[in-house]
């Protein structure tokens, strides 16, 4: 393993940002070390969905797309299976990448088993719990808990949402609870649903959905709630009860997906936080990617996805670059973030949002907020303007990554 001096990229953490930002960056030909606390990195959580521009990137790696997940069309729809809106594939993105439809459930272990095994050997250092950091005009200097260092020309936090690189950086992140907790599991196929449809459904107190996914090739669902609640709330003593006391008002097939889960370990818990956001996720020779900076709600269904696209596009604004000279540096940091920063904070910012309409309205306002969505194209509009549009936008400024047509 090489460590010249203007190719040395040094990673903290080896989460799937961590992981796509090494392998975007070895692809442009630089020099890479990933230093991850644990034992061996881990995609924590439950199943996923990743989005076409995600996928092109997962491609262009070297993944194949071959009986990766199951492209899904999505229809939002009221507790009752009244439909509200539902989110079209785009026909020229289709084309543009040669993918299908625009959501693919699958594993999140599975998708990142897939991306580890493209990372040759004794690029991972693993057990290195860093510490901080020095830079000086020529490198930066990585320092470890255990007492190692390593000097680098550039130093990428991928480290999460409690992000010490994020921390040193700029400042104490401020991470807020959003005042929601989230149950998301995956199951074996269940009979009578109809095949490539995923459904978000909501009551005026919860958010209910499934989507199909595949693990290594094999068919299933992955499932979730979403409920409001305070920080530090205790956990049900019977979970099982109580996710079917919720899933019980909503229409079928949700009732039956508890029935098909194993609640010993096809099932994850957490609450959700969130940060202010950043109009800059760089300084000096020091710059973050994914939950390091911008932690986003379930309602973005885009934290896992986001994370591998910044490491896509960090490379890609540093390709070519001498790492020695910061001028060069700070050039692709600011093409970067110009690409990112924006784009980024607003599916964050509409993610919470979309969190705060369905879950923290009073019972008269959920109940005007219901007849509205159930009345009116309202929501149909929000989801295709905030959040598909932009999207859609990104993937037709990838042409690097769109396959070319015969003829």
């Amino acid at each position: 393993m090489q460590w010249r001096k203007g190719k040395r990229v040094a990673i903290v953490g080896g989460g799937p940002g961590g992981i796509s930002t090494a392998l975007a960056f070895l692809k442009k030909g630089f020099d890479v070390k990933v230093f991850e606390r644990q034992a061996e990195p881990k995609a924590l959580g439950g199943a996923v969905l990743l989005s076409v521009p995600v996928l092109a990137v997962l491609q262009d790696y070297g993944i194949s797309l071959d009986n990766f997940g199951s492209h899904t069309t999505v229809a939002f729809k009221n507790n009752k299976g009244k439909m509200r809106a539902d989110l079209p594939f785009n026909p020229i993105v289709e084309k543009a990448f040669n993918i299908k439809g625009w959501h693919y459930g699958v594993l999140r272990s599975s998708a990142f088993a897939k991306m580890l095994a493209l990372v040759p050997e004794d690029i991972i250092q693993s057990n290195h719990s860093f510490s901080h950091y020095e830079e000086n005009a020529n490198s930066v200097v990585v320092h470890f808990s255990g007492g190692e260092s390593v000097e680098a020309d550039i130093l990428v936090g991928a480290d999460g949402i409690n992000s010490k690189v994020s921390t040193q950086a700029f400042g104490d992140p401020g991470l807020f609870h959003i005042g929601l907790r989230i149950w998301l599991a995956w199951c074996d196929p269940i009979d009578g649903i109809e095949p490539n449809t995923g459904v978000i459904s909501h009551s005026h107190k919860y958010q209910a959905s499934y989507f199909p996914m595949l693990h290594d090739g094999k068919p299933g669902y992955e499932w979730w709630i979403v409920e409001p609640q305070k920080e530090h709330a205790p956990k049900p003593a019977d979970v099982k009860k109580h996710v079917q006391n919720i899933l019980k008002d909503f229409a079928d097939p949700l009732p039956r997906f508890p029935d098909a889960t194993d609640f010993d370990s096809q099932i994850f818990c957490w609450d959700v936080y969130n940060r202010p956001s950043l109009s800059s996720w760089s300084k000096g020779r020091v710059v973050c990617v994914g939950d390091a900076v911008h932690p986003v709600s379930p309602y973005a269904a885009y934290g896992m996805g986001m994370a591998i696209e910044d490491g896509y596009f960090l490379a890609k604004f540093l390709e070519g670059k001498d790492l020695s000279a910061v001028t060069e540096i700070n050039n692709g940091f600011t093409r970067y973030e110009q690409e990112r920063v924006k784009y980024v904070n607003h599916n964050v910012e509409f993610a919470r949002k979309m969190g705060n309409i369905f879950h923290h309205q009073p019972y008269p306002l959920a109940k005007i907020r219901d007849f509205i969505y159930d009345h009116t194209p309202i929501l149909n509009y929000m989801i295709k303007k905030d959040y598909l549009s932009e999207q859609e936008a990104m993937c037709m400024s990838m042409s690097e990554l769109h396959v070319k047509q015969a003829g």
